[in-house]
């Protein structure tokens, strides 16, 4: 199997590439926007040009994990480096024959959840906060279109958090406090998922929560389990301290329960 991955020279699609290319089962390839010292990981840019789109040819499945990565990305940058370059991979991968693309979607489709107590599955009605969910959920949304209508097989990961620090370990210093905690993706779990979407047999479209299973978390993976044979190894509880629940109990005053009060009374306001 042919496997692509965007994003090759990243924080996570490296640890993918990397792993691929040791498996006798995989033949990988990749593309970033940044030159890396590797032959098979070609430099384009998939908002800019189509000078990449013959690095298509013969692939099965494409691993979508370039882009803008940032919560704080601007809207200029979500629209041109999320929406525009996802929108144009899925129209080429149609048009060279690809079968799947699992594509990086975000926890921050769920952004305004932060602070309920909802559960978070494939039907909890998404509330992105920022451009960068919303980049998110736009690949979403599109990626349903093409393969309702293209016959594309796409699969959109939620993913949560895999650290740049702290070798990727869980704990009080992740920020977001619970929320951030509650996310944690082991390196493990993270390829393990990945895999399994790459190799799941028959899924049209899906969209699904990868984190490792962490004990209390709000994000459901049994729809992930079930479509992609997904078995997560790892998992930790959040560890909340007197500091962090006071700091999270302000952030939510302010940003759900003030504004919740002025719509209430003011409405329109």
């Amino acid at each position: 199997m042919h496997v692509l991955i965007t994003g090759a020279g990243g924080h996570l699609g490296r640890k993918l590439f990397d792993v691929l290319e040791n498996d006798p089962g995989y033949d990988v390839s990749g593309i970033d926007i940044r030159p890396v010292d590797h032959p098979n990981i070609h430099t384009a840019d998939l908002s800019d040009d189509s000078s990449w789109v013959d690095l298509l040819n013969g692939v099965d499945v494409i691993v979508h994990l370039a882009g803008d990565r940032e919560p704080a990305a601007t809207w200029p940058s979500a629209i041109t480096h999320n929406m525009d370059a996802t929108l144009s991979l899925y129209h080429h991968a149609v048009a060279t024959g690809v079968s799947r693309v699992v594509v990086a979607s975000s926890n921050w489709v769920h952004g305004d959840k932060r602070f309920t107590h909802d559960m978070l599955n494939s039907a909890t009605p998404p509330g992105p906060v920022n451009a960068y969910g919303m980049s998110k959920l736009f690949c979403e949304r599109t990626g349903a279109y093409f393969a309702q209508h293209h016959g594309l097989s796409v699969i959109c990961l939620r993913i949560g958090w895999t650290q740049w620090t702290h070798d990727n370990q869980p704990g009080p210093h992740m920020a977001m406090g619970r929320w951030g905690q509650e996310m944690w993706l082991s390196d493990r779990d993270f390829l393990s998922g990945m895999r399994a979407a790459i190799d799941a047999k028959e899924v049209s479209f899906a969209a699904l929560n990868l984190m490792s299973n962490n004990p209390g978390m709000r994000w459901d993976i049994t729809e992930t389990k079930q479509v992609t044979g997904y078995d997560p190894q790892d998992g930790s509880p959040a560890k909340v301290s007197a500091v962090i629940a006071l700091k999270s109990a302000v952030k939510g005053f302010f940003s759900f329960r003030v504004p919740r009060f002025f719509e209430t009374r003011f409405p329109g306001w």
